[in-house]
């Protein structure tokens, strides 16, 4: 029986996370949960499952009373102790953001294995992950659907017979549109996925193409490839989920429906392939066909910039992350445009100052200049 604690469950993985353990409740025990400041989903949660820790931001006196078997957490520093509490195995990390650095570097400190969704952990401190990885010998799953194709396809294969991982990405909401008609979207526009269901911010960083550059980043950190080796393709109906191209010519690609539980079961559950009575039928005579274009880097700018600077390392990866945190939150807010996103964060590269050899407070710091720095470009 594998343990876990899931921080974000209220989110959208959060709740298929919930979704698994459900089916699987033979094999996984849900120990404990993090909400934020949805106390009535918290209160769903704590009657699905009888759960032995809940945090969320803000204290609920009612659901203490109600549930007394049930530790509460609140508040900042709650979290961290949710997360360094002995009795489970792997924590979920689907917290949203920034936010959830802190508690992957804590569980790995505590020895825990992760399974991770949480895109910042990687992007802004890949190095000092893939360092407390090496010394604790824990281990990192990846939630993500292409990060979990690429983990699929290069089961019992040699790393270095590798030539490339391509990432596969459907564009977002606005795929259809050239450079120049983006300058009047919006941000309702923008959360009009043509494939996921997804939060507002990750449905923001795939219509600019944010997460796909932040992907090309995990998976240098996943997979110890160099930026080179890592390329990206547009596929409409994101049943490609990611290749893996061998040096002798064979690509193997690992495909589903668009359904999250299958990479999040799969994280959990890994090596097995596990039973998995989703709602979505794979019939490829009904799909018919599969599309696939270029990556256009032009049309998609923050792409090619990743591929461009994420090789020196250090802070780079704080200040781009800082910066579209607030530039995506300021768009989602209607106070700039859809293509001011791309202009804060290379105004933040040029001029947040890059620190080569980093400590965890100098990702934090560079993480507070860089939403400083966009709130300011945008005020003047």
């Amino acid at each position: 029986m594998k343990k876990l604690i899931v921080l974000g469950a209220s989110g959208s993985i959060g709740r298929q996370t919930l979704d698994v353990c459900e089916l699987h409740s033979d094999k996984l025990e849900l120990v404990g949960v993090a909400v934020g400041k949805k106390k009535e989903y918290l209160e769903e949660i704590l009657e699905r499952f009888k759960v032995k820790y809940a945090y969320s931001i803000e204290r609920c006196q009612d659901l203490e009373k109600k549930y007394p078997d049930t530790e509460f957490l609140y508040g900042d520093e709650g979290l961290i102790e949710l997360v360094r509490k002995e009795d489970y195995d792997t924590l979920v990390n689907a917290l949203v953001g920034f936010t959830g650095l802190r508690p992957t570097i804590e569980a790995l400190k505590c020895h825990k294995d992760i399974a991770l969704a949480n895109k910042e952990s990687l992007v802004a401190a890949g190095d000092i992950v893939n360092k407390l990885l090496k010394e604790t010998g824990c281990h990192l799953y990846p939630i993500d659907s292409e990060h979990s194709a690429i983990w699929q396809c290069l089961a019992g294969s040699n790393r270095e017979d590798i030539k490339r991982l391509i990432i596969t990405g459907s564009g977002g909401a606005f795929r259809k549109l050239k450079r120049d008609e983006l300058a009047g979207v919006t941000a309702e526009d923008a959360l009009k996925h043509p494939t996921w269901q997804m939060g507002a911010k990750i449905t923001v960083d795939c219509a600019t193409m944010m997460n796909k550059g932040f992907e090309v980043m995990e998976a240098h950190y996943l997979f110890n490839l160099d930026y080179d080796q890592i390329d990206v393709i547009l596929h409409d109906e994101s049943i490609i989920h990611s290749f893996v191209e061998y040096k002798d010519g064979a690509v193997l690609a690992q495909m589903a429906m668009p359904d999250m539980r299958i990479p999040i079961q799969y994280a959990l559950l890994s090596p097995s392939h596990e039973e998995s009575p989703y709602d979505q039928e794979f019939d490829l005579g009904k799909i018919g066909s599969l599309n696939f274009h270029s990556m256009n880097y032009e049309r998609y700018p923050l792409v090619d910039m990743v591929k461009k600077v994420a090789s020196k390392g250090g802070n780079i990866g704080a200040i781009i992350n800082g910066a579209n945190d607030t530039a995506v939150e300021m768009f989602i807010n209607h106070e700039i445009g859809f293509i001011d996103i791309e202009r804060a964060i290379f105004a933040a590269l040029d001029n947040i100052p890059y620190i080569k050899d980093v400590t965890l407070d100098d990702i934090y710091k560079t993480h507070d200049k860089a939403q400083e720095f966009v709130k300011d470009m945008f005020k003047k």
